[in-house]
């Protein structure tokens, strides 16, 4: 390798000889650290797989694999629903999104990762080796980002995202680690362990495509590449090249080495910044000690019976080829041996034994002419093994705690509370198993949960939940349309007034429907925002699984049940006294929601609860309308609008009618004061008359 130091982007600068020399010496140090239990591991597998001596497999009873295939599906038999929920699971839009969203995406990583085959193969070295392991990955796809397109228009990009590609597609890879593929540092406690380790095979092309210069930090003599110790670990690791890929929590930091290298490959920051560091969960331990982290296989606390069982079932075998007929007859030229031989040898199970001197055998006891070997005690031995053996197996079931329950034995004079009964107390030893076994799917969850969180964009986040929300700037753009049209009809009300003229309906912007609802809702950026945040996602965000073994119906029917009877008994009591006491429909619909979110079987309906709840409210504080009127009613208030209309009527009327008569009056008025005028203007238009002298 060119570059013997590296430089992290906070100023610290390594040497890559010496962190490859550092790194070697502590993965020896582990693997002498886990040898002898991975050589037990190692016999076990083989055991479980009748590869331990195939010319004696026939003669061994498959004890171990009958135990782990009765295990296997009461342990873990489907794959693990996530359920995002909120922790204080209050009402606050923003977090329920969130949640939904964080648990879409969760449901598609599960498929998309295939989580279900690598929970089985965790299973499976569960049971077998006592230790489950799997690693989490972020991958991204990149393009050449448009030119058209500046990279402040793509919100949340990540730091290590050059501002001239974009993100086209991105996923949380899960990867099951073979139990002899995993290191970690030795310890007692699991949260004392100071670094952890995977090794990963890649050809030769993944290899330059990871590490473009890493070619001169291989050794000329094959460093780097794993052989295997037999034919089988040889033609798998055949032009494969396995490089430890180290988390060091203490060092914070990175480290790829190639398997007996003298040079690390590559030493950089963490590529995820995950609360509890590791791209890993706590592993899927069985029987651990209060002194260190070594498992304690299953197998181990009862080998002794099984190599008992192995011996008696090889002794059952050997004798069982004893019980065939044996015969022995007299040997000769005559014709009576054939003769015999050809009688009671139809088939090659009879074995023919010709002697010789048979009046020496005949002395002896055999005084007919055939005399058969007595098989009896044979029998009796093998009937001894067989109850021997079948103790062996009664003892193993007694150590691993699989009770008769469980594997399908019963009696048909037992009754069903004495089955459920010893299907409970039997059980409880698995119990643990099963947890471990939800525990470990819970915390794969959580990990991805967290990298979808702090990675995802938003784009990514609704498109792969398939829920489509508005951004802030949408939103805004959004606002300050309708404002608009608000203001353009609030103008045109005005002119309208001051016109004289009827002001116009108000007309509602044109939005559609779809988007009208989106605005209800909260934004991405608002989502998001609160998704980035740890310390509020803590706090507002919980992710779980669902159970992880068979579940049972007839319980999941009856919590159904009891949650449709208490929402039918609720609502039939708080129905009167909402008709009496209106305030009070407030009150009774959050005790309906507080009693919902008690349920598992309830949280679907959660929102429709929500909703329905938040209008009966509503309409029990709107003012009331008054009530609709009888037949009589109508009848009545027909015939007093009727008498109504005739008195309005008859007053308009008289009213008109006094009118004519005022403007009547007027008018005679008008016209007798213009009568006299005229008569006025004619007297004083004639002369006067003189009036003549009368005589005394």
């Amino acid at each position: 390798m060119d570059v013997e130091a590296t430089t992290l982007p906070d100023g610290d600068q390594y040497d890559l000889v010496k962190v490859g020399a550092h790194w070697q010496q502590e993965i020896e140090r582990a693997q002498r650290y886990f040898k002898s239990w991975a050589d037990r591991c190692d016999k076990i597998e083989k055991i479980y797989l009748q590869q331990a001596d195939q010319q004696s497999a026939k003669r061994r009873f498959p004890m171990l694999w009958a135990n782990v295939s009765v295990l296997q599906p009461a342990v873990y038999a489907r794959v693990p629903q996530p359920v995002v929920e909120r922790r204080f699971k209050d009402s606050q839009p923003v977090a329920r999104m969130g949640s939904e969203l964080v648990e879409r995406n969760l449901a598609f990583t599960a498929d998309d990762a295939d989580l279900d085959s690598v929970m089985r193969s965790v299973r499976d070295d569960f049971l077998l080796c006592a230790r489950g392991t799997v690693w989490l990955r972020y991958e991204a796809d990149f393009e050449p980002l448009d030119m058209g397109v500046e990279p402040s228009d793509a919100p949340g990009m990540p730091e290590d995202v050059s501002p001239m590609e974009q993100i086209t597609d991105e996923r949380v890879c899960i990867d099951y680690v073979h139990w002899s593929d995993f290191l970690h540092s030795p310890a007692r406690r699991w949260k004392d362990v100071t670094w952890v380790a995977r090794r990963v095979s890649m050809t030769d092309e993944e290899f330059d495509k990871r590490f473009p210069d890493g070619r001169g930090s291989l050794a000329k003599d094959g460093a780097g590449s794993n052989h295997g110790a037999n034919q089988t670990e040889r033609a798998q690791n055949e032009g494969k090249i396995y490089v430890w890929e180290i988390w060091c929590k203490s060092e914070n930091y990175t480290v790829w080495i190639a398997d007996g290298c003298p040079a690390a490959l590559e030493v950089s920051e963490p590529p995820l910044n995950l609360k509890g560091f590791w791209p890993c969960p706590r592993p899927a331990f069985g029987t651990l000690s209060t002194g260190s982290l070594i498992p304690v296989p299953d197998y181990v606390y009862y080998q002794g019976q099984c190599d008992e069982i192995d011996i008696l079932t090889k002794r059952i075998n050997k004798l069982t080829d004893q019980l065939r007929l044996k015969i022995f007859y007299p040997s000769g030229d005559g014709s009576v041996s054939p003769a015999i031989e050809k009688a009671m040898r139809p088939e090659n199970d009879t074995v023919m034994v010709p002697i010789p001197e048979w009046a020496a055998f005949t002395d002896k006891g055999g005084s007919n002419a055939i005399v058969t070997l007595p098989i009896d005690d044979v029998q009796k031995v093998i009937v001894a093994c067989i109850e021997a053996r079948k103790q062996l197996i009664e003892d193993v079931y007694q150590i691993t705690g699989i009770s008769d329950i469980v594997r399908g034995d019963t009696q048909a004079s037992e009754t069903a509370t004495a089955q459920r009964i010893k299907s409970q107390w039997g059980s409880i030893r698995i119990r643990d198993r099963q947890a471990e076994l939800a525990r470990f799917a819970r915390d794969i969850v959580a990990i991805a949960g967290e990298i979808i969180c702090d990675q995802f964009q938003p784009e990514t986040l609704m498109l792969v939940s398939g829920i489509q929300l508005l951004t802030t700037a949408q939103k805004q753009q959004i606002q300050m349309q309708m404002q608009q049209a608000q203001m353009v009809a609030q103008q045109a009300a005005m002119r309208a007034q001051q016109m004289g003229q009827p002001a116009p309906p108000p007309q509602q912007p044109p939005i559609p429907p779809e988007v009208a609802q989106m605005m209800q809702q909260p934004s991405i950026d608002e989502v998001v925002q609160l998704l980035r945040n740890d310390s509020v996602r803590g706090f507002r965000i919980d992710i779980e699984t669902d159970s992880t073994i068979e579940p049972d119906e007839d319980a999941e029917k009856q919590r159904r049940m009891e949650f449709v009877q208490m929402v039918g008994g609720f609502i039939q009591q708080a129905g009167a006294i909402a008709q009496q006491q209106p305030m009070l429909v407030p009150v009774m619909v959050e005790t309906l929601l507080f009693a919902a979110r008690g349920f598992r079987a309830g949280r679907q309906l959660e929102n429709t609860l929500e909703q329905v709840g938040a209008q009966l409210s509503q309409a029990a504080t709107a003012p009331k309308q008054p009530p609709e009127p009888t037949p009589e009613q109508m009848i009545d208030l027909k015939t007093a609008q009727v008498k109504a209309g005739a008195e309005e009527r008859k007053a308009q009327l008289g009213v008109a009618q006094a009118e004519i008569e005022h403007r009547t009056t007027v008018e005679q008025a008008r016209g007798d004061m213009a009568m006299q005028a005229m008569q006025q203007l004619q007297a004083a238009q004639q002369p006067p008359v003189q009036q003549q002298q009368r005589p005394y």
